[in-house]
């Protein structure tokens, strides 16, 4: 084991989004130095960063500068080459490894870690060929298929009912490598969140109970008793299972689908904070940005506790167009006289219809109270109620 790096080194991160803004400030809190990569001259984190270098992820100049500026590099999303993850480690500490990410990269890879593991996940098939396409057994059918790749939020897939709608989404997605998974029934979405070191230790945020809508979070709840016990216990198994299956030292988010016989199955894994565990900046006495910093640094780990109900509601850019066709700022001093309101922007310079532009989190004193509250939030904002 390598000595802890304590506050006063730099930390990097790839990936210049709204999860490394909130890496770089939670680094900061606790004295770190921090330095971004991210093509992005404007990008949300490089804003608040010491440095930022806007360089492309493969580009060997920037990559060298960024290895040069600090003491260990992490990753804020799971599409930053794995390459490039690997050439820093030629001479920096990064966590998540480049190997772990890759799997992440690649659904067909991370199904077969999921089995490895043993955790269950959705009966499916691997179709990178026409041959592969033939051989998909009826019992699949219906089915979504998604790419292997680059697919997130509900983009590279497509709902599939029969041979000829498998065989003609495929050819829509370019004959690109795909899995194809069984549709099951659903009656709600969890996801879990640990933080493991490299000695091993591992700790977890409390589980969380999602909504999606349209493929994108809209809502998580994250309170004792949202989900039956037994449940939840499967879940933090199986998390810690594919986190110490792949050696993982970092921040990991593993999302599960809640079957209607009360069983889970596993969706997929996110190799970084994720934005179901955002509530914990305002739920828990240690985030999830926190425990990224804490795993990079080599900082003891602590199992965070958390003190308030909460419920996140995501922020989209659909929300700066609910009064007008023009961009028009949404009523954010009514919505901070609500209790227990908590508001999180993250930088961005133009809102856009799907695009995430912040959150909303609501604590206080019982879940009814947060609950209630949220629904006044969501109306004031013109979300859905839910």
């Amino acid at each position: 084991m390598k000595p802890a790096l304590l506050p006063g080194a730099t930390l990097g991160v790839m990936g210049g989004g709204q999860l490394g803004r909130m890496f770089v400030h939670a680094a900061q809190t606790m004295g770190y130095f921090t330095a971004v990569l991210d093509p992005d001259a404007a990008s949300p984190a490089g804003r608040v960063s010491h440095h930022h270098i806007a360089t492309d992820y493969l580009d060997t100049q920037g990559l060298a500068q960024l290895a040069g500026l600090c003491d260990a590099i992490t990753t804020e999303f799971e599409n930053v080459p794995a390459p490039a993850l690997a050439a820093l480690a030629d001479s920096k500490p990064v966590s998540p490894a480049a190997s772990a990410v890759a799997i992440a990269q690649d659904r067909a890879q991370e199904k077969a870690h999921f089995v490895r593991c043993g955790v269950p996940c959705a009966p499916y098939a691997v179709i990178d060929t026409p041959e592969q396409l033939a051989a998909v057994d009826e019992a699949l059918l219906p089915g979504i298929l998604k790419t292997t790749r680059l697919g997130y939020d509900g983009k590279g897939q497509a709902r599939v009912a029969t041979r000829a709608e498998l065989a003609s989404a495929w050819a829509a997605m370019k004959n690109v490598p795909c899995v194809l998974e069984k549709m099951l029934p659903l009656a709600a979405e969890c996801s879990v969140i640990v933080a493991r070191g490299a000695d091993g230790q591992m700790v977890n945020l409390p589980i969380q109970r999602n909504l999606h809508r349209d493929g994108i979070l809209a809502v998580t709840e994250v309170y004792a008793e949202n989900m039956p016990l037994a449940q939840v216990e499967s879940a933090l198994a199986a998390a810690k299972s594919i986190a110490s299956g792949l050696q993982y030292v970092g921040v990991l988010c593993v999302e599960f689908f809640v079957l209607q016989d009360g069983s889970l199955v596993v969706n997929e894994i996110a190799p970084r904070p994720h934005n179901s565990g955002h509530a914990s900046l305002d739920c828990c006495d240690v985030s999830q940005f926190e425990l990224q910093v804490r795993t990079l640094a080599g900082l003891p780990l602590v199992q965070p506790r958390q003190h308030s109900p909460a419920l996140m509601l995501n922020l989209l850019g659909d929300l700066w167009f609910v009064r007008s066709e023009q961009s028009t700022t949404p009523p954010w001093a009514e919505v901070l006289a609500l209790p227990g309101a908590h508001l999180h922007l993250y930088g961005k310079a133009t809102a856009s219809k799907g695009r995430k532009m912040g959150h909303l989190t609501l604590t206080g004193p019982t879940v009814e109270a947060v609950r209630a509250t949220a629904l006044q939030a969501a109306a004031l904002l013109g979300i859905d109620a839910f």
